[in-house]
């Protein structure tokens, strides 16, 4: 992949006498899925309600399906979690006589506030009704989730210390000057060159296509949105998973688990990408067919707004090309970096 910002002082590690991670500039991820896990199972275990109908309890985690993880990025933390999990609780009667049921939860999610988890409580199958169903509704629910609250409190304050590392600035306070900033801006451009869009595209058999088009704003720079496109680092990122990116024009890239892949073929930095872009999975329209994609970046000094130009995608296909930039490309860069 490209060295991006390379003569940038954030890059120059000689700083630190660590010589890692100046500045906290490069994305960095700790994996926090075991610790979630352990952390889950010990909170829901402590749920024990009590009312007139009885007692219940949370006795087993027999599901516990995801995986989450805390990223540094400019010294700014984002949190990842996605969570499935069902608990079995009992419940002991006044009168000494014992149910068994069931609590799910399917939404577990850095997506979903506390008050939207979707609580579900049952009775086992083979159990009769009960008035401590009743008490787990009333009770139980608001109780388990209170407990999952508090492991996203722990995720994001005990767990996530050491994420940010001390900056260069601690041990030799820099002195930049504009002509420090147009020598990186300078650097920039050498790397992603401008070519031409006018490759041909590629032959294909597919028949009638059509187009759509997108606009979408994001709360940074056109220079820092420019480079998320085009930088592996950044795609592997907001994907959440392994990427190859060739960010140079007539560069290939592939991403999504290889659902998606294609070649840049206009790059102005801080301005345009163009490309030749596929989707390659269950989307038989596609098959040895390209459809072209242009993105225009305008810096508008507080925001950037994304105009997105999609042409060629073959009939049938164009909602879900559309919902699908929609949610892998646009939505997932503003929740992963906070844009």
């Amino acid at each position: 992949m490209a060295k991006w910002g390379e003569g940038d002082p954030r890059w120059i590690v000689e700083e630190r006498t660590d010589a890692t991670n100046v500045n906290n500039w490069h994305w960095t991820e700790r994996d926090v899925s075991s610790w979630s896990s352990e952390c889950l199972r010990k909170l829901l275990l402590g749920v024990r309600v009590e009312g007139a109908e009885g007692v219940c309890k949370l006795t087993d985690v027999t599901k516990l399906e995801g995986e989450a993880s805390i990223n540094n990025r400019k010294g700014k933390l984002f949190y990842f979690y996605e969570w499935q999990l069902r608990a079995s609780w009992l419940g002991t009667s006044c009168g000494g006589v014992k149910f068994r049921g069931t609590v799910d939860v399917s939404n577990l999610s850095d997506e979903n506030a506390e008050d939207e988890l979707d609580i579900s409580v049952a009775l086992c199958k083979d159990q009769p009704n009960t008035p401590l169903l009743d008490l787990m509704k009333r009770s139980g629910v608001p109780e388990v989730r209170r407990v999952l609250g508090e492991y996203v409190q722990q995720l994001k304050s005990e767990f996530s210390q050491g994420m940010i590392l001390p900056t260069a600035d601690a041990l030799k306070q820099p002195s930049p000057v504009p002509a420090k900033k147009n020598e990186v801006k300078t650097n920039r451009t050498r790397i992603s060159p401008k070519c031409s869009s006018s490759a041909a595209p590629c032959p294909t058999s597919v028949g009638r296509t059509c187009s759509f088009n997108l606009k979408e704003t994001f709360q940074t720079s056109a220079d820092e949105l420019y480079r998320t496109f085009i930088s592996q680092e950044f795609v592997q990122a907001f994907t959440h998973s392994p990427a190859e990116v060739d960010g140079r024009c007539g560069g290939k890239f592939q991403l999504l688990d290889g659902n998606v892949s294609g070649e840049f073929t206009q790059l102005v930095p801080d301005q345009r990408i163009g490309m030749r872009w596929r989707l390659c999975v269950s989307a038989a329209g596609f098959r040895d067919h390209y459809a072209t994609v242009n993105l225009e970046l305008e810096d508008r000094g507080d925001d950037t707004e994304l105009r997105l130009e999609c042409q060629g995608v073959p009939v049938g296909e164009e909602d879900s090309t559309r919902q699908g930039w929609i949610r892998f490309y646009l939505q997932a860069i503003k929740q992963t970096f906070g844009y």
